[in-house]
């Protein structure tokens, strides 16, 4: 790569520092904003917060339900292909490919329903894997009609290039999970960060009572609420997509005080972090409490059981 020197330092050419991967433009440009905006207010109308919307983020499981979805259609396609080349019994093509197409429709609504719930620049990436997807499942769809028609040729045409965009889609579907790190737990991994045992956390007299602050425990930002002398403990970045817990509203589920992070609307038990509502489908760490006779709050990462 041809380079230049500017104040004694070497740096890539103009043309070289401007070339981005589509993903990264993708993720920079703001063209469909608009679009996106009135799109995420439509999927959060009509997918109401509650037991629906918690099965398509997959709460139930604690796993996000649509990338192993999507593992299936995809299974399933690039299946139908190597049977193609292979020249095996067409019957089993066409199974193939409507199985991933029947497949799609869980797919696509677990998908619309955490895109919804992603940052902006998430949601243009987000976006554009969408519109290839669409496009697979319409290639897949025609590939499916020419099959059953008699038109073996035609259909393993279409087929190809509905295997073409769903790669694409993958590969947008990859950016998002692993460099925008969507769907990922985001909460602090609490013991690594933290040695075994009790820490002094701050002193009872210190916190309001009913209201949620934040406190700093080493490398740790924790959720602290007080209750009277009960004091509930949780990281503070939720599991989600990092939000502040700390900020959001205190309520009840079911009898249960919950606290809900104030990006995204994720719900969890302030007594031991357990999901309520998604989108978020990992727990949020949770800590075990003591207050001592002097009235220092001691804190220690809950043991997880089985």
């Amino acid at each position: 790569m041809k380079e230049t020197v500017h104040n004694g330092r070497r740096r890539p050419r103009a043309d070289m520092r401007a070339r981005l991967n589509m993903a990264e433009w993708l993720e920079a440009s703001p063209a469909m904003d608009q679009p996106i905006i009135k799109l995420a207010q439509a999927v959060r109308k009509v997918i109401r917060p509650g037991t629906v919307r918690d099965w398509l983020h997959g709460v139930p499981t604690g796993k996000p339900a649509h990338p192993p979805l999507t593992a299936v259609s995809i299974g399933c396609w690039l299946a139908s292909a190597i049977l193609d080349f292979t020249g095996a019994d067409p019957r089993a093509s066409r199974i193939l490919v409507t199985t991933g197409l029947v497949n799609a429709l869980p797919t696509a609504a677990t998908g619309i329903t955490d895109w919804s719930s992603l940052h902006r620049e998430q949601q243009r990436v987000g976006l554009a894997h969408m519109v290839a997807n669409i496009g697979a499942v319409a290639f897949y769809a025609g590939s499916l009609a020419m099959r059953l028609s008699g038109r073996e040729r035609a259909g393993r045409t279409l087929g190809l290039a509905g295997l073409g965009a769903a790669a694409l889609g993958g590969y947008l579907g990859g950016h998002m999970a692993y460099r925008q790190a969507a769907g990922a737990n985001h909460a602090e991994s609490v013991t690594y960060l933290m040695q075994l045992g009790w820490h002094n956390l701050c002193e009872l007299k210190d916190l309001p009572d009913g209201r949620p602050v934040s406190r700093r425990l080493g490398y740790i930002e924790l959720f602290v609420l007080r209750t009277g002398d009960s004091v509930s403990v949780l990281a503070d970045r939720c599991a989600h997509l990092a939000g502040p817990l700390h900020q959001g509203r205190i309520v009840s589920e079911k009898g249960q005080t919950c606290v809900v992070c104030p990006w995204h609307g994720s719900t969890f038990r302030v007594s031991d972090g357990e999901v309520v509502h998604g989108p978020a489908t990992a727990p949020q760490p949770a800590f075990e409490t003591r207050i001592r006779p002097d009235g220092t709050v001691q804190v220690r990462p809950a043991l997880v059981t089985m």
